[in-house]
C-alpha cells in the first residue's frame, strides 16, 4: 500500500507539473528526464540535456551494469587495461571537448609497429621509417592507398558539417534526414552499397581491399568489406591520422559527464516505457527492476541510450499505451570478445621462431577464416614517464579481439604459455543489413532513441554526435522551435544567414 501511495503521489506531482507548464504557455522547462543507459551516449546526452534545459531539471540515468558501457577496463596484476573502446580519432571533436571540460588528459602514446597477417604469412609489415612505409604501399598496391585516403577525406569533410549545424542549434528527427543534410543523396546511397563496391569505383584495387581494407574493418567492426560504404568510411577514418586515449581510462569521460550534469544514477533494468496522456504534454512512466524490487517513475522526457538487440537479456522490454505503436528499434548486433592474456607470445606462428626478433606491437588479420581479428601488446590506462613496452621474449599483456571466446587450443596457438586470461564480451556493433531502414531518433513526442545513428555508423564519437542531436531535438520540440528541426539545405542556410 505504501508503494502504491508513493507512485500515486509521484504521478500526481508529474501531472501537476505538466499542467503548470501548459498554463505557462510551454515556457517552463521539463521537471524530470529519464535516460536509459550510462555509456558514452547516455552520459553525453545527460550532459547536453542539462546544458540546454538548465541546472534545475532532474535527470535520472538508468544503468543495469556499470557506468561506461562499452568504455570499460579490466584489471591485470593491479594494472587496468582498456577492454572496450581503446582509442579515439583526432577528429572526434565532442570527445576532445569532453576531455577539456572534465580536466582529463590524453594518455602518453607508446609507439609500436603493426603488421597484417594473412593466415599463413604477414602480407604487410610496418617499419620505423615513414617514407619506407609509403614506398612499400606503392610497390605492392600502386596508388590505391592514396585513392582510399582521398575517398575517406571526402566523406569526413561532409560529415564534419554536423558540428556546425549543432553549434547553431539544428537537430534531426531521423537518421535519413541527418544524412541527407550532410551528404545529400551521396550518404544515403553509401548506406545501400558495400565498401568494396565504392572503393573499386574510385580505382582502389581488389588486392588492396583484400589485404588492407578488410583487415582494418575486421579490427574496428568485426566485419568485412561487404559492410555498407558509409559505416566503412567512418571506420577507415578512425584508422588514419593520430589516435588518443584518456589517461586513467576512457570510461572516466562517462563518469565525469554524469557528475557534471548532477544526474542521479539508478542501478536498475528498465522493463518498459508507458505513455500516460495529459491535456497538455505527454507523460511517460518508466518501469524498472533492481535488487530492491520493481519500481516506477514518471518523466516528461525519456531517452533510450542503449542498443536494443533482439536477444535483449531482460527479454521483457516493451512500449505500452502508444497508439499507433512505437516502431521496432531492435536489430542484430555483432558480438565481440576481448581477451586480455598475460603471457608469452608464440611468435613462431607469425613466422618469427626467435621471439627476440618479433618487432610488432599490433597484428591485424584479413578475412581468411581465422579465429581472431586483432592482437595487441597493450599499455595500461596509466602510462608513467618511465613506462616501456615489454620485449617480445618477455611476458606481456596482450589484447586479443575475436568473434567468439577463444578455445584453449587457440590460446595455445597464439601463446607459448600464459598466466591468466580475462575476457569481456560486447554487443559491439550493429550487423548492418539485419534490419530494413534506420530507426528514428524521435519515437514519440518526447521519447527518443539515441542509438538510431549507430545503424549508419558506430563509434564513441558517433554516439556523442547522436547525443547532441537528441538533446537539441528534445529542446527544440519542448519549446516548439520547429524551425530548428529537419531543415533542408542547411549548408546554404548556415553559410548565408548565420
Amino acid at each position: 500500500m505504501a508503494r502504491a501511495a508513493r507512485l500515486l503521489l509521484a504521478a500526481l506531482a508529474a501531472l501537476l507539473a505538466a499542467a503548470a507548464a501548459a498554463a505557462e504557455g510551454g515556457d517552463a522547462p521539463p521537471g524530470r528526464i529519464a535516460v536509459v543507459g550510462a555509456g558514452i551516449g547516455g552520459s553525453a546526452v545527460a550532459h547536453f540535456l542539462q546544458q540546454h534545459f538548465g541546472p534545475r531539471v532532474q535527470i535520472d540515468v538508468y544503468e543495469k551494469g556499470v557506468v561506461g558501457g562499452r568504455l570499460a577496463t579490466i584489471s591485470v596484476n593491479k594494472q587496468h587495461y582498456e577492454s572496450g573502446t581503446a582509442s579515439f580519432h583526432s577528429l572526434s571533436l565532442h570527445m576532445q571537448d569532453f576531455l577539456k571540460l572534465l580536466g582529463l588528459r590524453p594518455r602518453r602514446d607508446v609507439v609500436g609497429r603493426s603488421a597484417i597477417f594473412g593466415g599463413e604469412h604477414l602480407v604487410l609489415e610496418e617499419t620505423d621509417w615513414y617514407l619506407l612505409n609509403l614506398f612499400r604501399l606503392w610497390w605492392h598496391y600502386g596508388i590505391s592507398f592514396l585513392r582510399l585516403q582521398m575517398w575517406v577525406e571526402e566523406v569526413m569533410e561532409k560529415f564534419m558539417r554536423i558540428y556546425k549545424y549543432q553549434a547553431h542549434g539544428f537537430a534531426f528527427s531521423g537518421v535519413e534526414e541527418l544524412l541527407q543534410s550532410l551528404g545529400e543523396a551521396a550518404f544515403l546511397n553509401m548506406t545501400q552499397r558495400s565498401v568494396a563496391e565504392a572503393l573499386l569505383q574510385v580505382g582502389v584495387t581488389q588486392r588492396f581491399i583484400d589485404d588492407v581494407v578488410s583487415a582494418v574493418l575486421r579490427a574496428s567492426d568485426g566485419q568485412s568489406a561487404a559492410m555498407p560504404a558509409f559505416a566503412g568510411a567512418m571506420s577507415l577514418a578512425g584508422a588514419q591520422g593520430s589516435l588518443w586515449a584518456v589517461e586513467g581510462g576512457n570510461k572516466l569521460v562517462c563518469s565525469g559527464l554524469l557528475k557534471l550534469s548532477k544526474a542521479h544514477v539508478i542501478h536498475a533494468t528498465v522493463t518498459s516505457v508507458a505513455l500516460h496522456s495529459t491535456e497538455g504534454r505527454a507523460l511517460y512512466q518508466v518501469r524498472h527492476e533492481s535488487d530492491a524490487g520493481p519500481g516506477s517513475d514518471f518523466y516528461d522526457i525519456v531517452v533510450l541510450a542503449a542498443p536494443l538487440p533482439p536477444d535483449d537479456s531482460s527479454g521483457r522490454f516493451a512500449f505500452e499505451g502508444f497508439a499507433p505503436p512505437v516502431e521496432d528499434v531492435r536489430g542484430s548486433f555483432q558480438p565481440t570478445v576481448v581477451s586480455l592474456v598475460h603471457g608469452y607470445l608464440n611468435s613462431s606462428y607469425f613466422g618469427f621462431p626467435d621471439p627476440k626478433l618479433f618487432p610488432f606491437a599490433s597484428i591485424l588479420t584479413t578475412d581468411f577464416p581465422g579465429f581472431f581479428c586483432t592482437l595487441d601488446n597493450v599499455c595500461p590506462v596509466n602510462v608513467s614517464a618511465s613506462f616501456r613496452r615489454k620485449q617480445p621474449q618477455e611476458a606481456a599483456v596482450w589484447r586479443v579481439q575475436s568473434p567468439a571466446p577463444l578455445l584453449r587450443a587457440q590460446l595455445k596457438t597464439l601463446f607459448r604459455s600464459y598466466y591468466s586470461v580475462q575476457t569481456a564480451e560486447w554487443q559491439a556493433h550493429p550487423v548492418y543489413g539485419s534490419r530494413r531502414g534506420f530507426p528514428r531518433f524521435a519515437l514519440h513526442d518526447q521519447l527518443f532513441y539515441l542509438n538510431a545513428l549507430e545503424w549508419a555508423a558506430s563509434s564513441a564519437e558517433v554516439m556523442a554526435v547522436a547525443a547532441k542531436n537528441v538533446a537539441l531535438l528534445a529542446y527544440n520540440r519542448w519549446y516548439q522551435d520547429l524551425d530548428k528541426v529537419d531543415q533542408k539545405d542547411l549548408m546554404h542556410k548556415v553559410k548565408t544567414e548565420l
